[in-house]
């Protein structure tokens, strides 16, 4: 049965709302091969770099399995790929 308590999902975009709103993105990357070790991670995903110095990049799930790829509105470049290790370079 859905939860039908919708204080969830208002109360996230609240939270992140907090964060993002008004932001601006400074640089955009992909995460380095040191990064991504960090992580733990094969995938090397985006990073966006705020304006405020922090930093924001998709995952492929909430536990922070691998780095993730975006979709997007763009007609010219609808999907943002995530580059594996295999074919990363530095």
């Amino acid at each position: 049965m859905k939860n039908k308590n919708n204080n969830t999902t208002k109360g996230w975009e609240n939270r992140i709302s907090k964060l993002l709103v008004n932001r601006k993105i400074v640089e955009v990357r992909y995460l380095n091969s040191e990064e991504a070790e960090n992580f733990g991670w094969s995938n090397h995903p985006i990073v966006m770099i705020l304006d405020n110095g922090h930093w924001i990049l998709p995952m492929q799930d909430d536990e922070g399995n691998n780095g993730g790829a975006m979709a997007t509105s763009f007609e010219s470049e609808p999907t943002i790929p995530v580059i594996h290790s295999y074919y990363y370079n530095d």
